[in-house]
């Protein structure tokens, strides 16, 4: 009898709340939805482990290794968190997923209401989780495709009218009052590789090496980290293979200060115009990339789903790798999901360097969701 009872007492589940799985419960943790599901006898309901309804009392909970089993309790699945669907989020990143399909698709921009609509929701609630997800308002990533439009146009030879035209846009006068803004510079000079476009820039030293900071007309369009001046200076002919490149003078030098600044006390911001230039994908990752707080890092995989792209791991990868703006894009703050380094265009000793400085306590991280 003493050994039947032993067992028995070996195969009796662990109370709910001694069941490591009920830790996840409570943090609503999106990351365990798949992975067990709990029912609630008061309620009668069953739900996903990052259900935000009003935490349950333990002692009426349940947990179940599957779908089938919570089904089988006879309880009908909660309306908040729908546990037999997709998630809030992940239905949210398929409908913003969606909506930049048609705006790539479209020969005009299409409307917010037109976009709400197609989507099955209000203009406020369309607008406000379009951009939690992606970083950008509609608007501004419908402008973003069609500048990725015109430069694909300009690149391929058409004429600039042409280019205007395929890009949707309906008049030429439209497009010129914002085609610095979306080229960087005229569209003629863009379609001559940036010919005669001045690029000013000068050299700093820190402690992580040497800062290079190029500017253009609209904004600063790199910095670039490294041990050779030299080496550096070339890396930005490179980039700019046409434009001119000057030199910059006392008061430039002042910008450089600061970035060398932000660099080794990054506690003091860094709030430049930058000249950011890039396809609308890469622009998506860039922008998530500066959401998040310094001292904090987040997945390729988590950057790759707040953008409505979580099947897009490799390609945030490299929009990061293809980052020209040190720092001030944080693409250091961007590891590995099992929390390795992994790569950084200037070395992946600066990516450790960066984020030792940056360290802050635990209890700012950066929420899993936006409001």
């Amino acid at each position: 009898m003493f050994i039947t009872l032993q067992r028995d007492l070996k195969s009796a589940p662990l109370p709910v709340i001694d069941d490591p799985r009920w830790a996840r419960v409570v943090a609503r943790d999106k990351s365990a939805d798949g992975e067990f599901w709990y029912s609630v006898a008061t309620t009668g309901v069953y739900c996903r482990p990052s259900c935000p309804s009003r935490r349950a009392n333990p002692k009426n909970v349940q947990l179940h290794d599957t779908l089938a089993l919570a089904k089988a309790t006879g309880f009908r699945a909660c309306r908040r968190c729908n546990p037999d669907g997709p998630s809030l989020e992940a239905g949210n990143a398929a409908m913003v997923a969606d909506a930049c399909r048609r705006i790539e698709a479209s020969e005009a921009e299409p409307s917010l209401a037109e976009l709400a609509a197609a989507a099955g929701r209000s203009a406020g609630y369309f607008h406000r989780v379009f951009k939690a997800v992606t970083g950008l308002t509609p608007k501004d990533y419908a402008a973003a495709r069609r500048a990725a439009r015109v430069r694909q146009g300009l690149d391929d030879g058409a004429s600039v009218t042409a280019a205007i035209y395929d890009a949707g846009f309906n008049s030429s006068g439209r497009f010129y009052e914002k085609s610095t803004g979306m080229l960087g510079m005229t569209p003629s000079r863009y379609r001559a590789g940036g010919a005669d476009e001045e690029i000013r820039f000068a050299v700093g030293e820190s402690s992580l090496g040497t800062i290079l900071v190029a500017s253009s007309r609209k904004g600063v369009a790199s910095i670039l980290l490294g041990q050779d001046p030299d080496a550096l200076v070339r890396d930005l002919q490179d980039r700019f293979p046409k434009a001119r490149l000057v030199g910059g003078d006392s008061d430039y030098e002042a910008l450089v200060a600061r970035v060398v600044g932000f660099v080794e006390a990054p506690a003091l911001g860094l709030d430049l115009p930058l000249d950011v230039r890039g396809t609308a994908f890469q622009q998506r990752v860039w922008q998530a990339l500066r959401d998040i707080p310094a001292g904090r890092t987040v997945s390729y995989a988590e950057i790759a789903g707040r953008i409505g792209a979580p099947k897009a791991t490799r390609a945030v990868a490299a929009a990061c790798a293809a980052n020209a703006h040190a720092v001030a894009i944080p693409c250091h703050r961007v590891i590995r999901q099992d929390g390795a380094l992994s790569g950084y265009a200037w070395g992946v000793e600066r990516k450790r360097a960066l984020l030792e400085r940056e360290a802050v306590p635990s209890d700012s991280a950066w929420p899993s969701t936006r409001d």
